[in-house]
């Protein structure tokens, strides 16, 4: 794994993280990290169901397979803003 690969995933995650920040309902108060770790996780696993679909690898660009890992960013973001909300509500 080169250093490229690693910022490119960053890049990747922190952009479906802000993508799934903006098509999930309601007001998100989470931090950038968790935004990018959101991101990271949806954009495997959006590839992972992609590929589970045969939609992964196509000529171009892959927008079915970026359509899965916004939604999957999206629900991730709610899960991660209700968590963290609810800590911060406790204190």
């Amino acid at each position: 794994m080169s250093i490229e690969s690693v910022i490119g995933a960053l890049v990747i995650g922190l952009v479906i993280g802000y993508l799934g920040k903006l098509v999930a309902p309601g007001r998100q108060d989470i931090p950038v990290w968790l935004t990018l770790v959101v991101g990271i996780v949806a954009a495997f696993l959006g590839t992972f169901v992609a590929r589970l679909f045969g939609v992964a690898d196509t000529a171009g660009i892959d927008w079915l397979e970026i359509v899965f890992q916004v939604i999957l960013a999206g629900l991730g973001v709610t899960v991660a803003a209700g968590a963290v909300g609810r800590r911060r509500l406790d204190r």
